[in-house]
């Protein structure tokens, strides 16, 4: 006598084998929404009328001694040109009303200030005050006279910030981490700025990253946001003799796993214009002895985070990185000008890309330009299953 088995039976068994599929994909098989430059209040606009011209001297000057590989880097980055007025014209909340709309990627601009107070006197706001303009912007200078890194984008110039120092910054990270103990991963990009625009009269002379800031920039990560809440380059590396080689056979932690933890991807200075390769945050030529994963190539014995910000340019490129194993991140709009013009085809280009970690200056609508442009964060959950490597059907 034959068995028979009900729709419903199977349509039952179909969802308990996809939910038990799903709880083993791994955290380079996601794909998040986040913000770049996450902890900025919006620069002063008596700032930008003061420092934009001499900026756009600045960078005339620059482009006319580039080098036609140099120009096309540049552009690659800055495929709309650079008009330091429209480039932050963004406006974000604080990290807890980003985390709690399903944001799961933040950045951070680091600085290095081992003795404190480099950063508390802007050279803009003396040069205003001194033509007698009274009513500026309020500058947060919380904890700016300690020692300690300090989170804000321009010395000078942007240095309006919801997290003056790092310690606050990774402090509102924990709390809201430790009241939400199932989230997913949250992955946090940390340019470290290693160079400043003197355009003033005694400008703030901005500190290089050697291997001791590096040291105590791991040691202040640890000491406010925890090492037990981080998964680090040795955890990935595990018993593979390179970084690399762990990323190729996806020796990632299951999503399950790897609840209530952050990743950190480190951006060297430069802006990731130059090769990682000999950077000091490196302990002979590993990460193993580190908190955070650094930008390279897919060559490098370190590779595991890799920056391509331009996905139209690099589309095909990023999808082949994602599927060797690799992170990357990338970005939905660049310099606000998909906001301005309301053009979703970068943001398209971003998501089909698969880049683990999608950024945009617009996650809500009511952008300052007035338009309907804003990269939509997911919505029942913290992220979206990466289309190119996301094998759970």
């Amino acid at each position: 006598m034959k068995k028979y088995i009900s729709t419903a039976a199977i349509a039952v068994a179909a969802l308990f084998h996809a939910q038990e599929k799903c709880k083993d994909i791994k955290i380079n098989q996601l794909q998040v929404l986040g913000t770049h430059n996450s902890y900025a209040e919006p620069v002063d606009p008596k700032v930008l009328e003061l420092a934009a011209p001499i900026i756009k001297n600045m960078m005339t000057k620059y482009d006319s001694g580039m080098s036609p590989e140099q120009k096309a880097k540049f552009q690659e980055y800055h495929p709309n040109g650079m008009d330091f007025h429209e480039a932050l014209n963004y406006n974000h909340p604080d990290f807890k009303q980003q985390l709690n709309a399903n944001l799961r990627g933040l950045e951070l601009d680091i600085y290095y200030d081992p003795d404190g107070n480099r950063f508390t006197n802007p050279a803009s706001y003396r040069v205003l005050k001194e033509k007698g303009i009274k009513d500026l912007a309020p500058h947060n200078t919380k904890g700016l006279d300690k020692p300690g890194f300090k989170v804000l984008h321009m010395a000078d110039i942007d240095f309006r910030s919801h997290y003056p120092t790092l310690k606050d910054a990774l402090t509102e990270l924990r709390e809201w981490s430790d009241q939400h103990p199932e989230h997913t991963t949250i992955f946090i990009m940390v340019e470290a700025k290693d160079s400043g625009f003197p355009i003033f009269p005694n400008s703030t002379q901005v500190l290089p990253f050697t291997q001791k800031a590096y040291d105590e920039l791991d040691q202040e990560i640890a000491q406010y946001l925890g090492k037990d809440k981080i998964i680090t380059p040795k955890e990935i590396q595990g018993k593979f003799g390179t970084l690399r080689e762990a990323v190729l056979n996806n020796n990632w932690p299951k999503v399950e796993n790897s609840k209530g933890k952050f990743i950190f991807m480190l951006l060297p200075g430069s802006a990731g214009t130059k090769s990682t390769k000999n950077n000091p945050y490196l302990i002979d030529g590993s990460l193993e002895k580190r908190l955070m994963f650094m930008e390279s190539e897919p060559e490098d014995n370190f590779a595991a985070f890799i920056l391509k910000d331009n996905a139209i340019v690099r589309q095909e490129e990023i999808q082949k990185m994602v599927k060797q194993g690799f992170m990357v991140r990338t970005r939905a709009d660049i310099e606000t000008y998909e906001a301005k013009v309301n053009d979703l085809t970068r943001a398209k280009k971003a998501f089909s890309s698969g880049a683990q970690v999608v950024s945009t200056d617009f996650f809500r609508s009511g952008n300052t330009y007035g338009t309907p442009y804003f990269v939509k964060p997911p919505q029942d959950k913290d992220y979206f299953l990466n289309p190119i490597n996301g094998n759970c059907q």
